[in-house]
């Protein structure tokens, strides 16, 4: 079976954590070698790190590697306690080989998002202005010690762009998970050493634009990822279900990075084959 690497997702997250035995096992089935997991506040990096740990315990032959990241999202920015950037630290202290991740920047929870949306539930939304400075401070801390920093970007592409320009940036690059910008963009966040990862739910009819935009990502710079449980391929090419949470949603099953992989041959024209093996190069130049 071909190796597949899910470059960005949250493993740990608690809707996942009943059907975590399911959830190993189809990905030994699907054969995903490494996935990249990350925190998005601080109540939640205890989580990533136990999953880690739990992971290395396992001694079954083809177990899956999970490579931990921490930070703090820009929808977490609000509730951040006073010594956040100090945990941080000391986290990404007790595993050198951790990521700084999931962090960057959301213009759309301040603009679109409804007042009531339950997933804001309980969160100050920050401005930009702030979301800026805390996403700098983790960007720094990435740069300093040369850790793949996972970005989230969300209505704010121009002024994501123009951090980057003036920021000091991780020698290794960073992550775009979900890039949704222009094409025409995709050059000038590559020369600062981005990556873009491809997310499955972009096989939506819907978004005939961004499949375009991830035919034209140059080969060395792209990546796939399942943002499991928060996002979902389209129900039909959905080959593991989703699983029930209690408030109603579906979480979305990791294991389908195998039907991603498969859509984003298709949108570049080549083969699954020739597909993976590029993928595995670029996901082991990035985060090791």
């Amino acid at each position: 079976m071909i190796p597949l690497y899910d470059a960005h997702n949250h493993l740990h997250d608690a809707w996942l954590t009943p059907h975590r035995a399911k959830v190993v096992a189809d990905l030994a089935a699907t054969n995903v070698q490494c996935a990249v997991v990350n925190g998005s506040s601080e109540s939640d990096w205890a989580d990533v790190a136990a999953l880690v740990a739990e992971a290395a315990d396992a001694k079954a032959p083809g177990g899956l590697r999970v490579i931990p990241s921490y930070g703090v999202h820009p929808w977490d920015v609000g509730n951040r306690s006073p010594r956040w950037l100090e945990q941080l630290r000391a986290r990404l202290d007790a595993d050198p080989a951790a990521g700084v991740g999931e962090i960057g920047l959301d213009r759309w929870m301040l603009d679109r998002a409804k007042p009531d949306d339950p997933r804001l539930t309980g969160l100050r939304r920050a401005p930009l202005e702030e979301q800026l400075e805390v996403f700098l401070a983790q960007l720094s801390l990435a740069a300093e010690r040369n850790l793949p920093a996972s970005i989230h970007c969300l209505d704010a592409i121009g002024p994501l762009h123009d951090a980057l320009r003036r920021a000091k940036l991780p020698a290794r690059g960073f992550l775009l998970h979900s890039y949704n910008g222009s094409t025409e963009m995709v050059a000038n966040f590559a020369k600062l050493g981005a990556y873009f990862s491809f997310n499955g739910s972009f096989l939506d009819p819907r978004k005939k634009k961004l499949r375009e935009v991830y035919a034209a990502i140059p080969t060395d710079r792209i990546l796939v990822e399942t943002d499991a449980p928060a996002l979902r391929l389209p129900t039909e090419l959905e080959k593991f279900p989703p699983f029930a949470v209690p408030d109603g949603s579906l979480a979305g099953h990791p294991a389908n990075l195998i039907a991603a992989y498969k859509g984003l041959a298709e949108i570049r024209a080549i083969t699954l084959e020739a597909l993976a093996p590029q993928i595995a190069e670029n996901f082991k130049r990035l985060f090791g």
